[in-house]
């Protein structure tokens, strides 16, 4: 995936120094996938390499599922590469409005690929998981850009869902 890591360091997604993560652990590298997935240029690329994983690895999903906000603009992105719907997942419930937890249309029984941006200990995203699974979905796949294999694939396979990174933080950090 060295395309996709040149491009990552070309749009500066790629930090160092010191920075502490959403799990809470400490890291001397941030991948900021947000600086890449405002990029038009770097956030279709990525769109098409996620859209190239799912045909290769046969995914038949219903419907395309991201936690909000880091997901959105990829499950939006790859939805535009496959014709696949999709659902944002908030973190909590809105407290106004509908009061909903999912947006989007997502009806009991849909298979579902979801998508992250980087997983790290995958806690944000199991979470995004049980709550569309309390809404009858059946989660299958996380397609995610960066794998930062600190324990996320494990906790994703406990899940009973298969991992699929696009690039892995060691191939990353190796091409420097």
């Amino acid at each position: 995936m060295s395309e996709l890591s040149d491009a990552l360091k070309e749009c500066g997604a790629l930090q160092f120094g010191e920075f502490t993560l959403a799990s809470g652990a400490k890291s001397d590298y941030y991948i900021n996938i947000k600086k890449a997935s405002t990029d038009p240029k770097v956030l279709g690329l990525i769109a098409r390499l996620m859209a190239d994983k799912v045909r290769e690895n046969g995914i038949e999903a219903d419907r395309i599922a991201g936690v909000v906000l880091g997901a959105v603009p990829l499950e939006a992105a790859l939805a535009l590469e496959t014709g696949l719907p999709f659902v944002m997942v908030r973190k909590e419930k809105k407290d106004h409005g509908t009061g909903k937890q999912i947006e989007g249309d997502l009806n009991a029984g849909e298979t579902i690929l979801m998508v992250e941006d980087v997983v790290t200990t995958a806690g944000s995203c199991v979470k995004g998981i049980q709550v569309l699974r309390e809404a009858g979905a059946d989660v299958k796949w996380v397609l995610s850009v960066i794998d930062r294999e600190a324990g996320g694939a494990e906790a994703l396979e406990a899940e009973g869902v298969r991992f699929i990174p696009l690039v892995k933080g060691s191939e990353l950090l190796g091409e420097r």
